[in-house]
C-alpha cells in the first residue's frame, strides 16, 4: 500500500478538524499522513536530538524520506561525498525503522557524468543499504548508461510530475518514489494515476 506522504507538515486552519485535536504538529499530522518528506536538511542540519523527537512523535509505520543536504548534490555536485555523506547519515541516525527513502534531489545543470556518479553511488552503498531514490533533472540523465548505472547501485528514479527527465510511460514497474510538484499546479484527477505507480507518494 502506498504511502502518502507533504513535504511539510503544517497544518492549513481549513482542514484542522480533520486532523488530531492535541500533540504537536507532527504528531497530528501523522494521525492522518503515513509519511513526510523532510526538506529542511537540504538547507542545514539538525540536532541528532530533533531526529530522535521526530521519530517518537509518530507511530511505528509511519516514515521519514530525508532530502539529501545541498552540500552533496550542488555545492560539491557529488564529488568527494564521503565525509558530508557519513555526517548526514550520522544526523538523521535516531530515525532508525522509521526511516524511509532517502532522496537525492540534483540541479537542473548537473548533467550525467559516469565516473563522478560511480564513485559516488559506490561511497553512498559502503555505508547505507536502505532505499536511494533520486530526482535527475538534467535531459542528459535519459540514457541507458545512466539507467545501468542505478540499477548497478539499487537507486530508484523518482517519478515528477512535470517530468523532466523521466516520464511516467519510462516506468515499466511502479515506481518507488513519485513526487509532484504543483507546476503550475496539481492536477486533482491524475493523483489516482500516480498513487497506484507509487510506494511512497509527495506531493510537495
Amino acid at each position: 500500500m502506498p504511502i502518502i506522504a507533504t513535504a511539510a507538515w503544517s497544518i492549513p486552519k481549513a482542514v484542522a478538524d480533520r486532523f488530531a485535536q492535541e500533540g504537536s504538529g507532527l504528531s497530528r499530522y501523522a494521525s492522518v499522513f503515513g509519511g513526510v518528506e523532510v526538506n529542511s536538511t537540504f538547507y542545514r542540519r539538525h540536532k541528532t536530538s530533533t531526529f530522535a523527537r521526530w521519530a517518537e512523535s509518530v507511530p511505528d509505520s509511519f516514515r521519514f524520506s530525508v532530502k539529501l543536504p545541498k552540500e552533496i548534490s550542488h555545492t560539491r555536485a557529488m564529488k568527494d561525498i564521503a565525509q558530508p555523506f557519513g555526517t548526514f547519515l550520522a544526523d538523521i541516525a535516531p530515525l532508525a525503522d522509521k526511516q524511509g527513502p532517502l532522496l537525492c534531489q540534483l540541479p537542473p545543470s548537473l548533467a550525467f557524468n559516469a565516473d563522478v556518479l560511480d564513485t559516488a553511488f559506490e561511497v553512498m552503498r559502503k555505508t547505507y543499504d536502505a532505499p536511494i531514490v533520486i530526482e535527475a533533472r538534467h535531459k542528459s540523465w535519459a540514457s541507458a548508461k545512466a539507467l545501468d548505472i542505478l540499477k548497478t547501485y539499487a537507486i530508484d528514479r523518482v517519478l515528477a510530475d512535470p517530468a523532466p527527465v523521466w516520464p511516467a510511460e519510462d516506468f515499466a514497474i511502479p515506481a518507488l518514489y513519485v513526487r509532484l510538484h504543483g507546476k503550475p499546479r496539481i492536477e486533482i484527477s491524475r493523483i489516482p494515476f500516480y498513487v497506484s505507480r507509487s510506494s511512497f507518494y509527495a506531493p510537495t
